[in-house]
Order: C-alpha cells, then structure tokens, then sequence
C-alpha cells in the first residue's frame, strides 16, 4: 500500500455512475421480480459493497465512510446508477464510489438475468472527485 500517513486529512467525496441496458419491459418489472425488488436490492448491494472496497481491491485503503448514497433512475430500456461517497481522510473515495456502482449494475443483473439474457452493464465511470481542508 502506499503510505498516506503524511498527508493531511481532508473531507473528500467521490461521484461515479454506471448503466444498465435492458428491456424496456423488463425496466417495467424491475420492483417485481422472481427474486424480489431489484432496484431496492441493488441500492443496499452498492452501500454494502462501498464499505467493503479494501476488501475486494488489493492495496486499497480501508477508510472510515462518513456517507454513501445510491441512486437509481429507471428509464426506457435501462437504469441509470449514480453513487456518492464521502470520509475525511488522508486518501480519496474514488474507488468507494466506483464499486457501489458497479455492485449496484452488477445485482440488477443478477436479479433480472432470469426474464431477460440481453442486459448489458456499460458506462461504469468516475463522475467527479474532490477534497477539501478539514
């Protein structure tokens, strides 16, 4: 890992995004599937997913979360992920964020994949990242 120790904390926050292509019925029935409430499930999956970065990514920074939000937009034939993270720490959340999305596509798929084969999971991206003196 690389050593952070001597740089300042700062309040950072990280925005990411991801898209999920579908369907158009299957977007229809997404808060009713075999498995259950897809976009409920996938917004828990990406705030849990958030706080287990340094455990999925070697070398990652394990970091005291302060918020993380997971937002779903359904459209016509596809749902639009957007997540937000924020710590105040010695090392950005960039890599917080970016897992809730693409944990958050990843269960959408998983959980529509029985009544639809042509998902497509794209657009997986870092929206913004900034950092401020505390």
């Amino acid at each position: 890992m690389v050593d952070v120790g001597g740089k300042p904390v700062s309040r950072r926050v990280a925005r990411a995004a991801a898209r999920v292509r579908m369907a158009p019925e299957t977007t229809a029935r997404l808060d009713a599937l075999p498995k259950g409430d897809a976009l409920a499930t996938a917004r828990l999956a990406g705030i849990m997913a958030a706080k287990r970065t340094s455990d999925l990514i070697p070398l990652c920074h394990p970091l005291p979360l302060t918020h993380v939000e997971v937002e779903l937009a359904v459209g016509d034939g596809f749902v639009d992920i957007e997540t937000s993270a924020s710590t105040t720490a010695q090392t950005g959340v960039e890599m917080e964020a970016l897992v809730a999305a693409s944990v958050a596509a990843l269960t959408l798929y998983d959980m529509a994949k029985a009544i639809d084969k042509g998902m497509v999971v794209e657009s997986v991206r870092l929206i913004e990242k900034s950092k401020e003196p505390v």
